[in-house]
């Protein structure tokens, strides 16, 4: 009989592909409105983990707190996804994607993300791991942009790469400072590596290049980090290469599935949840028997219970917990 294990010794196991009492979990979602203070987003993080109790802390900043101190705007209008809208973009002409700042990362709406971390990482004592979300450069400066960031890479490359170097140092920079405040990781996502955006060797170039100046620059002082791979025809076999030990992609919509995914990544696989159908939908039973499927798939070795991406704001309490308690 399997002796039950702590937080982090699961996830210790799970990520090395060991045996496990039972396979880890954890779903996270946005906070709106509360997430415009960091006296708000942690209160909302940490009371999001005493109610279910899993295996790992993913902080959710808004989706586009690396934007603001460069000088886009956002507003929150009501939405599944608590996400907040962009009203102005930072940057409207290739011209200025040069001239972007380098930003001090303890200062302004980006200090206010490591203020929110500290808050939360002082309260759980290192009883979990937490990883602090931190998008991919490219992402960012689609977010900075809009759309137009793929006419800009094709038709300005030089231009566009000169903001991507500024943007990777500030957010390598921010990465840093987060694993220095609590931190244990990175939770590294990236919403642009899908053949349906660009190709594989655009990716490389604008990508992964600066991809890794982020990921490189925490390597000395993570525990681990999570890619995420967003979006649908995912390049999944590239960003498999990243220094990451863990990969988290929609698994319930797209190529490839978790059994495929174990061929072509040997760390931990998170998913199992198709948190827009399923989970938000139900009924219990439902929930479960995906859940089960998952593990059913992997062994339930080198396997965390996870969503493809953020969660609906208005899933039901009860299904939030048939996931949760799936596992036991």
């Amino acid at each position: 009989m399997t002796v039950q294990m702590t937080h982090w010794e699961r996830v210790q196991a799970a990520l090395k592909g060991e045996e496990v009492d039972r396979p880890p979990v954890s779903l996270w979602r946005h906070w709106p409105v509360e997430d415009e203070t960091p006296q708000g987003l942690a209160a909302a993080s940490l009371r999001w983990q005493q109610s279910y109790d899993f295996d790992l802390v993913k902080l959710m900043p808004t989706g586009t707190y690396g934007i603001e101190d460069w000088g886009a705007e956002t507003i929150y209008k009501a939405n599944p996804n608590g996400t907040r809208t962009i009203v102005k973009f930072g940057v409207t002409e290739a011209e200025q994607w040069p001239q972007l700042k380098q930003l001090k990362v303890t200062e302004d709406y980006l200090g206010k993300q490591i203020t929110a971390l500290r808050l939360v990482a002082e309260e759980l004592q290192n009883s979990v791991p937490i990883l602090q979300t931190v998008f991919s450069p490219l992402t960012t400066a689609r977010k900075l942009a809009g759309d137009r960031v793929f006419s800009d890479l094709r038709l300005h490359p030089e231009r566009f790469k000169a903001g991507l170097q500024i943007i990777a140092e500030t957010t390598a920079r921010f990465a840093l400072e987060s694993i220095r405040a609590g931190a244990h990781g990175l939770f590294f996502a990236t919403q642009n590596a899908s053949c349906r955006l660009l190709n594989e060797a655009e990716y490389r170039d604008f990508g992964e290049f600066f991809d890794l100046i982020v990921l490189n620059a925490v390597q000395s002082e993570a525990q681990f980090s999570m890619a995420h791979v967003h979006g649908e025809d995912i390049m999944f076999d590239l960003m498999a290469g990243y220094p990451v030990q863990a990969m988290n992609w929609h698994d319930q919509i797209t190529w490839p599935s978790l059994n495929q995914a174990r061929e072509r990544f040997s760390g931990l696989l998170v998913g199992g949840v198709n948190e827009w159908h399923t989970l938000l939908n139900g009924p219990v039973e439902a929930i479960q028997a995906e859940v089960k499927e998952a593990i059913s798939q992997t062994g339930g070795r080198g396997f965390m219970v996870g969503p493809g991406c953020v969660l609906p704001i208005n899933i039901p309490d009860e299904y939030i917990r048939a996931a949760r308690e799936a596992v036991e």
